[in-house]
């Protein structure tokens, strides 16, 4: 069996409007290995959920995977039909949405949605479905799961909602799930328990998973390679402890400078001066570049390539020095 689970090359992901196609997802690379868990992690609008998205092939008009490979298990589900890719979706690779409306159907009870995201795929019988699912909730942290099987999205609080939605996508025991920040509406304590029930199912069931998130403390805890995006590109990327410890790339310097748990006491809070740019207004080098503290001429004139030190690469013509962090 090939350890490579996932490997992206060049994807590119456009919005169309009456004044061009813009990229929101820009010339992306990603692997993944079996069991391997990547944080995907940046400022909202730097095109991580839409890469989510079109890992799975659900973009919508305007929107158009326009050039790129995405290769599962050595096939380009670029090149598969939507019934074969209905056939991946939610058996083989699961997404958990950032909004649980988006999964859970206003209409049906709970143990109904989650049976058919069994039944769908595989044949056993209602019986032994009906058990999964009520395991599932239990294991998301849902009190009394057999009662809860029989209860409408609106008997449920927002929270309650998103853990039904991870339950759902670990249903089937895919082997990727990509998760676009699921924990977001949950408390510390069930976050928690969640983060450490996917750590379980990554290293018990060889589940590979991409976490979508703002949270640099969730990666620390959950990840192990962590891929750093802004305006539509990966700019940096390697093991978590790696970059955590020396990010190389300014702008990963500054989300963790802007972290409160990463000041001292009496220490005054950094930020990122200024915003990231919109799909039609981005500047022809470097995207960071009107906001970095770090860049020099050539970032306003032409894209960074791409530096590789060991396991860990980067883009950008003025890397940070490795004695800069921590401060």
């Amino acid at each position: 069996m090939n350890d490579l689970l996932l490997d992206v090359r060049g994807l590119r992901t456009a919005f169309h409007t009456a004044a061009g196609a813009w990229p929101a997802v820009d010339g992306v690379d990603l692997t993944l290995r079996r069991g391997e868990i990547l944080g995907l992690v940046g400022e909202s609008g730097s095109g991580k959920s839409v890469t989510g998205f079109s890992l799975l092939g659900l973009i919508d008009p305007p929107g158009e995977i326009v050039a790129g490979e995405v290769r599962f298990d050595g096939t380009d589900l670029r090149t598969l039909t939507e019934e074969q890719m209905r056939h991946l979706r939610g058996n083989r690779i699961a997404m958990i949405f950032q909004d649980p409306l988006m999964t859970l159907n206003p209409v049906l009870r709970i143990g109904e949605q989650m049976m058919e995201a069994i039944l769908t795929h595989e044949n056993v019988s209602r019986e032994s479905a009906l058990a999964r699912c009520r395991d599932a909730l239990g294991m998301v942290g849902i009190a009394s799961p057999e009662s809860r099987l029989q209860s409408y999205p609106h008997e449920f609080s927002g929270g309650m909602r998103q853990r039904v939605a991870i339950a759902i996508a670990m249903l089937n025991h895919p082997d990727l799930i990509i998760a676009d920040e699921p924990t977001t509406a949950l408390d510390v304590t069930i976050q928690g328990q969640i983060l450490y029930r996917m750590q379980e199912i990554c290293k018990t069931q060889n589940t590979a998973l991409i976490w979508i998130t703002h949270d640099l403390g969730v990666v620390a805890e959950l990840a192990d390679r962590v891929a750093v995006m802004y305006a539509g590109r990966i700019v940096e990327t390697g093991p978590v402890a790696d970059i955590l410890e020396s990010p190389r790339h300014p702008y990963t310097l500054g989300l963790l400078q802007s972290m409160p748990r990463m000041t001292k006491p009496g220490q005054r809070l950094q930020q990122i001066n200024g915003m990231a740019p919109s799909l039609s207004s981005r500047p022809l080098g470097c995207a960071f570049q009107p906001r970095c503290t770090h860049a020099v001429a050539s970032c306003a004139e032409q894209l960074p390539p791409i530096t590789t030190e060991g396991t860990r690469s980067f883009r950008c013509h003025a890397p940070v020095e490795r004695t800069v962090w921590p401060a």
